[in-house]
């Protein structure tokens, strides 16, 4: 009813301003009607202009019908793609956006997915009882949104099923090789520079092109390294390895870590473990999953400068959550998005009703079963889990081919190691690109199909370049990923600008590329 009275007042005030500028058009003379619309220009126009730019990931599908209308176009033409065929590894949520955007493109494809299934870490790699974090409508593919039935978190259950529907949407089941594990992806020098693939049961095919869609929550990262962690005579696991309550049942329970993973375990301890206790390293904020009877990140908009944003948010958790103190929680040294939320309305409930205690980080282990923290506190285990993360890796190409450089910023000062590949390209060799290495603050959907029409559009017009894409979109200022943590309107509103840009590629090489590019072997 709000938003109602608030567009009828915006329409009545636009409209009466409407009228007293047609009387004054009207009367004035030409000079005066001349300076009038420079002054409307002068004043409507940035604004206009800075609204404009803003994407909306949510909503915006402009681009998906712009690349819509170009591949029907070369449809009716007779035209058809004559470039090389790709290999695509993984048919998780990254690698199935990427098929169904070859797919339409006309791109010829064969993936190998290790699993039996689809649905990658959502069919093997999470737990029984888990949620998405992300909202139905920032996590669904925008080429196939999910059945508006779902509800605003669904289940991990609900996921599978939705990842299920969209390969069977697209037909995608035909181009997958299940069980089937690649060891090892080589390139062959030569004039076309195709790839080798060799599998891990030692069969090898050979590609056009590869493309690497396997993910990141694989390669996990432990916490520690602990002072005499090997004297800890307990169980240890990551929760990568936690399926079930009944792995927690009876037992005292230490998860470590701050993150959503930890989190949902520690809460899951709080309702079938004999005790449930959280052990945080550095503080972070919780955000409610509903805030103003809506998704959090959903309140989140496009236009929203990041400064804005940090101060509403710190209020507003302020405000409904109060001090991190008063749960015995360590209070964020960093700022807002500086790293990913999380996004948890149980754990500071649970702490509240006793059944889930917090301490600080792990001091030392003290033999047996017992643990020390920072606090000077000691306790008991049974049961040790890491939720800790997962480190960024590609370890199926061969070494050389992507190169990593150990880079500080503001959030990692001790340095993580980044691939310097563009948009996701490899820069000194043709057709290799590896998809889903990032990760978005929240809502990865519309930012896979942006990327996978993004990926389609760069295989199809490297087949009018002398030199690797990557290098090419290089050659105009595109850097290599810096950062892990994606700003998702950012990356949104950058990627289309980016997708209308592609067309101009093999102008750019004519012009400012004369020589191979660093390292490009043909």
């Amino acid at each position: 009813k709000i938003r109602s009275v608030i567009r009828a007042m915006k329409g009545y005030v636009l409209h009466f301003l409407s009228l007293i500028g047609l009387v004054y058009f009207r009367k004035s003379d030409r000079r005066a009607r001349t300076w009038l619309l420079i002054a409307l220009y002068a004043i409507a126009g940035p604004p206009a202009l800075w609204l404009a730019h803003f994407r909306d990931p949510i909503t915006d599908q402009e681009y998906l019908r712009q690349r819509a209308k170009k591949q029907k176009a070369l449809r009716d033409s007779g035209k058809k793609y004559e470039g090389p065929d790709f290999c695509v590894i993984g048919a998780g949520f990254s690698g199935l956006g990427v098929m169904g955007a070859l797919k339409r493109a006309g791109i010829p494809f064969l993936c190998f997915e290790a699993a039996d299934s689809v649905g990658g870490n959502w069919a093997h790699g999470v737990y029984e009882n888990v949620n998405i974090i992300s909202s139905r409508l920032t996590t669904e593919y925008k080429d196939f949104p999910m059945p508006k039935y779902y509800p605003d978190f669904p289940s991990a259950q609900q996921m599978c099923k939705y990842l299920n529907m969209y390969a069977d949407h697209f037909n995608l089941r035909d181009h997958i090789q299940f069980n089937s594990s690649v060891a090892l992806v080589e390139p062959l020098n030569g004039k076309d520079q195709k790839w080798k693939v060799t599998m891990k049961n030692g069969a090898t095919r050979v590609f056009g092109g590869v493309i690497i869609a396997n993910g990141h929550h694989w390669n996990k990262r432990w916490g520690g390294p602990y002072k005499n962690e090997g004297k800890f005579e307990g169980e240890q696991m990551h929760s990568k390895e936690y399926k079930v309550p009944a792995q927690l049942a009876g037992k005292r329970v230490l998860v470590i870590g701050c993150g959503n993973s930890a989190c949902d375990v520690a809460v899951e301890g709080g309702r079938y473990a004999k005790s449930s206790d959280v052990s945080v390293r550095n503080g972070t904020y919780y955000f409610p999953r509903i805030l103003l009877g809506r998704p959090t990140i959903e309140i989140v908009r496009p236009w929203m400068p990041l400064w804005f944003q940090r101060i509403w948010i710190r209020i507003a958790l302020r405000l409904f959550l109060g001090r991190y103190e008063e749960y015995g929680l360590e209070p964020p040294k960093h700022r807002v998005w500086d790293r990913h939320p999380t996004i948890n309305s149980d754990l500071l409930n649970y702490i509240r009703l006793g059944k889930i205690t917090p301490h600080r980080d792990i001091k030392e282990f003290l033999g047996g079963k017992r643990v020390e923290f920072l606090g000077g506190e000691t306790c008991e285990y049974d049961l040790i889990i890491h939720a800790t993360g997962y480190n960024v890796s590609v370890p199926l190409v061969q070494e050389g081919v992507i190169r990593w450089d150990k880079i500080k910023n503001h959030r990692h000062t001790d340095g993580r190691t980044y691939p310097d590949l563009i948009a996701g390209a490899a820069a000194r060799h043709k057709n290799l690109f590896v998809n889903g290495i990032g990760q978005p603050r929240y809502g990865a959907g519309p930012l896979i199909t942006l990327g996978a029409e993004a990926l389609a559009a760069l295989i199809e017009i490297q087949t009018k370049l002398k030199y690797p894409v990557g290098a090419v979109l290089a050659k105009i200022g595109a850097k290599p990923m810096r950062d892990y943590l994606v700003d998702p309107h950012q990356a949104f509103t950058d990627g289309v600008g980016g997708l209308s840009m592609i067309k101009y590629l093999p102008l750019v090489e004519s012009w400012f590329m004369s020589s191979p590019p660093p390292g490009y072997v043909e």
